[in-house]
């Protein structure tokens, strides 16, 4: 199978970056450079598939990278249940369809590692995929995302298409969502010792026990791994070891109790930290098993130390306006 070149066979100017205005897009935009193709919400409506087909007939991507999609935690996931089925489906259905339709050369899709059991095996391996019932609180997010992977292998096997899809662990970063209830748990960490320590606050409530432990990939790696895999892996190379998508993290993880002090070391909040019990854990762990990307040739270079301290410098180098809050 042949690779899509990002360069001199395909240029920049001909990758279409779905969502790059997203914590995801913009990294995978900050490691492409200037001159992607892009469009901003208000322009094209990315659920309404008569629009997309328009924008893909007029500019006629050859390189596409489905980074958008809406996302948040646990109680985004489980209160936004119909939203978060719907929009994402939508969203995935056009681009992917109308990839194949317009004859795109190469599709990464980016999902989420919420697509496995919430018992699977650990670490998780891509195998895993639909061997028993899902986390029920983001289950509908899943059942999306799963959609999409099955997608990308069906216009593989029916077509022949190069759609490859990959499936990153908890991401991280600059442009992130800091809303407290609708965000990931470390953004909202990071923001609520940001504003105790600012307010001088005793105590900082943390959702659940503490106990469940989380992988978490700087989003820049994350680009890192999109660019690696459009270079390097194509979709019949998943096809050959049966697998319909790979998993892309650091093969490490971290207890929330633990990330919740070390985001209060590096925020510099020196007071008591307490957890909420009637709060929900959601899936206890979840540790991918990243040796296929491993062994294809790459590995994260980002520590958890180095990232949250470039995160949380971002972060307060913003104005609230410049926030997803």
């Amino acid at each position: 199978m042949y690779s899509v070149q990002v360069g001199p066979d395909v240029g920049v100017n001909k990758i279409f970056i779905a969502g790059h205005n997203g914590m995801v897009g913009s990294a995978i935009g900050r490691k492409l450079g200037e001159g992607f193709l892009s469009a901003d919400k208000r322009v094209l409506d990315l659920q309404r598939q008569s629009d997309v087909e328009n924008y893909f007939a007029t500019y006629r991507p050859e390189v596409v990278i489905l980074a958008a999609a809406k996302v948040g935690g646990i109680h985004a996931n489980n209160n936004y249940r119909a939203q978060f089925i719907y929009n994402n489906l939508q969203i995935q259905n056009n681009i992917i369809h109308s990839s194949w339709l317009f004859g795109v050369k190469k599709l990464i899709f980016l999902g989420s590692s919420c697509i496995y059991p919430k018992f699977a095996e650990q670490p998780i391996k891509e195998e895993y995929l639909l061997t028993s019932p899902l986390e029920d609180t983001n289950e509908p997010y899943s059942i999306a995302k799963i959609a999409g992977i099955k997608m990308c292998e069906s216009y593989h096997r029916e077509y022949g298409c190069n759609f490859v899809a990959l499936m990153p662990t908890n991401l991280y970063g600059p442009n992130d969502n800091y809303h407290l209830e609708d965000s990931h748990v470390l953004p909202a960490l990071l923001r609520k010792f940001h504003e105790a320590k600012i307010n001088e606050a005793p105590e900082v409530l943390v959702w659940g026990t503490g106990k469940a432990r989380r992988e978490f990939l700087h989003v820049d790696d994350l680009a890192s791994a999109v660019h690696h895999v459009l270079t390097k892996i194509d979709a019949e190379d998943l096809w050959n070891q049966r697998v319909s998508h790979i998993n892309v993290g650091t093969g490490e993880d971290i207890s929330i109790a633990e990330l919740a002090k070390k985001i209060a070391k590096i925020v510099g909040y020196e007071g008591e930290i307490k957890f909420e019990l009637d709060k929900p854990d959601g899936t206890l762990r979840k540790l991918l098993d990243v040796s296929r990307l491993k062994n294809a040739g790459w590995e994260h270079k980002i520590t958890l130390e180095n990232g949250l301290k470039n995160t949380y410098d971002w972060y307060t180098s913003k104005d609230e306006s410049e926030l997803r809050l």
